[in-house]
C-alpha cells in the first residue's frame, strides 16, 4: 500500500452529519430517560399541578427542536437508534 491508500477519505459533509448524529442519538436518550422519569413522578403525585405543565412543556420544546435538527441533517427517528450487536439497540422502542 502506498501512503495515499492509508489515509482516509473524510468528506466534511459526511463527518457532520455523522457527529450530529451521534450527539442527537445521546440527547435523544437523554429525553427518554427524563420522560420517563417525569411520567413515573407524574404517576406518583410528586408534582404539583405547575410542576407538571413546565416538565411537559419543556420536553414537548425538546422533541420539536430534535425534530428539527434531524430534519436539517436528513435524519430519520430510527436513524438514532444505535445497534449494539447483540445487545439489541441503545434506545428502547416505545
Amino acid at each position: 500500500m502506498t501512503q495515499r491508500q492509508n489515509r482516509l477519505d473524510l468528506d466534511p459533509d459526511t463527518v457532520e452529519r455523522d457527529l450530529v448524529k451521534l450527539v442527537l442519538t445521546v440527547v435523544e436518550l437523554l429525553r427518554q430517560l427524563m420522560e420517563r422519569q417525569a411520567v413515573r413522578r407524574f404517576d406518583t403525585g410528586e408534582l404539583s399541578e405547575e410542576q407538571e405543565e413546565r416538565i411537559g412543556l419543556t420536553l414537548m420544546l425538546l422533541e420539536d427542536r430534535m425534530t428539527e435538527l434531524r430534519e436539517r441533517y436528513g435524519l430519520r427517528p430510527e436513524d438514532l437508534n444505535l445497534d449494539l450487536g447483540p445487545l439489541g439497540t441503545l434506545l428502547p422502542r416505545d
